[in-house]
């Protein structure tokens, strides 16, 4: 199974609205449902947060490979685009 890795924080409003956008993306693109997500807290795993290259949260990484990393000001509908894209470079041949 593919799988992507965000790096996120419990108390952040953009990691919330990027797992309400992975639930609608799922609901809309069921293809994306054979797609793991593990959902990295960083606070948790500060050792595995130190591992990628990041500064903002979400992050998303496959294989070692930053998808999308948001930004201050992202609105929900910039961040379910950038997601789309996340699972559609994942889900390519």
């Amino acid at each position: 199974m593919r799988e992507i890795e965000i790096f996120y924080l419990t108390d952040c409003p953009y990691c919330r609205s990027a797992r309400k956008a992975i639930g609608e993306l799922i609901d809309e693109h069921p293809a994306y449902a054979g797609v793991g997500v593990r959902w990295i807290e960083e606070r948790a795993d500060p050792e595995a947060a130190r591992s990628m290259d990041y500064y903002y949260v979400p992050a998303v990484f496959c294989n070692g490979r930053k998808l999308y990393e948001a930004r201050p000001g992202h609105s929900f509908a910039r961040i379910k685009a950038e997601l789309r894209q996340a699972f559609e470079q994942v889900l390519r041949p």
